[in-house]
């Protein structure tokens, strides 16, 4: 395996803290994610489903977690189904799992080979009176395609319609968003693996370079120093390309006097990063970039001081709006009519400042959390303020990753990537 995966501990603990807030006499079931086809006999490479990832550490296709609590016979509690291997698979795809290697890196003592599930689950069914179902309410969700998952819970409903049914994903939001210190330490190998990436491309970033050369290296570093990969789609904008909040081009050569955005990070063991940088193509800011530079970066180190545990996010977000408005002031690309005369619904800094700047991190760059509950220790969070002038053909995003704690200023696990405007110079020059 590439990366070294969590302990089983962890996903034993994971399991508990679901299973105590399961309503009696449920039981809930989680199906991996469908290797999902290109076209021909193209696929794409499998992801597992974070769900069951959470749950078991279990990374491989058509795997199956079944709960079951309060289960007359003791060994059905907690149940994994996995795919039985043959020779003739072993040859074209590799080894698959054994039953006893499912229990190592998953804790889940009892292991059937998934042409038993259905034969096992009426059994269960005949005992259990509520189902937890599995299904994606992610704020940001927009899935077109019919999951593995879907397909079960449509297939579940019309064989068992007497059961009651319940929902995985409200309980998921609010466990994963807290993370074990694990957890915290596999998202710090992925920021220490974007820290080495950055740093190399210090040295290779000079007026002609192109984009998707720069991208072409960041994987390169990440894939040596045992990453998953990119933790989303790599976002490497020079010049205006910087506007385009989701540009993943990456085709155009970098000028002279531009500076690059960069947002792209490494997952490691399944947790990613999340880190945004801007840099000057010819080693050195001109005075206009620095000073925008500078104002956003305070801006940013000012949001990072105010994540504390209690704090609502309506606050938090009221408290940037004050923050990147007088940045904007002081940069004169604001004065105080166009803020008195900005409609509510569309305050004038969301000319220049159009996204948020906080999301969750976890096993998806955009994790699971609530952002209707206050913020609690131990959440990772981004903190990613940005200025976008498209006018100056510009465009400015600074971006760590931070741990809140539970007194105290939250924890960067970024604190060893260059952000200084000085000190990215000086490392170019070099």
């Amino acid at each position: 395996m590439k990366y070294n995966p969590a302990t089983a501990s962890l996903f034993i603990k994971n399991r508990k803290k679901f299973i105590a807030q399961m309503k009696s006499n449920s039981l809930a079931i989680f199906n991996s994610n469908d290797i999902y086809p290109v076209s021909a006999d193209s696929t794409l490479p499998f992801q597992q489903h974070r769900d069951i990832y959470y749950l078991s550490g279990l990374d491989q296709e058509e795997s199956i977690v079944l709960l079951f609590p309060d289960a007359k016979n003791e060994k059905h509690k907690e149940i994994a189904f996995v795919k039985e291997t043959s020779a003739h698979i072993a040859i074209w795809e590799g080894k698959k799992l054994t039953k006893a290697e499912v229990t190592e890196r998953s804790g889940i003592e009892t292991v059937y080979w998934l042409d038993d599930f259905y034969k096992i689950l009426a059994l269960l069914l005949a005992e259990a009176s509520t189902i937890y179902f599995n299904t994606n309410e992610h704020a940001r969700a927009n899935v077109e395609t019919q999951t593995r998952e879907d397909r079960f819970i449509e297939w579940c409903k019309k064989k068992y319609p007497a059961h009651s049914v319940a929902k995985s994903n409200p309980i998921l939001h609010q466990l994963r968003a807290v993370k074990e210190p694990e957890e915290i330490e596999k998202i710090q190998q992925a920021c220490d693996i974007t820290e080495i990436g950055f740093r190399k491309v210090l040295g290779m970033i000079r007026p002609g370079v192109w984009e998707y050369e720069i991208e072409a290296e960041l994987i390169y570093e990440f894939t040596k120093n045992r990453a998953d990969g990119f933790a989303y789609t790599p976002i490497v904008a020079s010049g205006t390309n910087a506007n385009v909040l989701h540009y993943i081009e990456n085709n155009k050569q970098c000028k002279a006097g531009e500076v690059i955005l960069m947002d792209t990070a490494a997952a490691y063991a399944k947790y990613s990063s999340d880190l945004t940088r801007v840099v000057p193509v010819s080693g050195k800011f001109t005075n206009r970039q620095k000073e925008v530079y500078n104002a956003l970066l305070n801006v940013k180190k000012e949001c990072t001081n105010l994540l504390t545990p209690g704090l609502i996010w309506e606050e938090y977000n009221a408290e940037i709006t004050k923050l990147i408005t007088s940045a904007l002031i002081d940069l004169k690309l604001l004065d105080k009519t166009d803020i008195k005369n900005a409609p509510k619904e569309a305050p004038a800094y969301r000319k220049y400042f159009m996204h948020g700047t906080s999301h969750f991190l976890g096993l998806d760059t955009h994790d699971y959390g609530l952002q209707s509950e206050p913020m609690q220790a131990n959440m990772v969070l981004t903190v990613e303020p940005g200025i976008y002038i498209p006018e100056e053909k510009m465009g400015f995003r600074l971006e760590d990753n931070v741990v809140i704690q539970k007194e105290g200023a939250p924890l960067n696990l970024m604190k060893n990537i260059p952000i200084e405007a000085e000190e990215i110079e000086a490392l170019m020059n070099s």
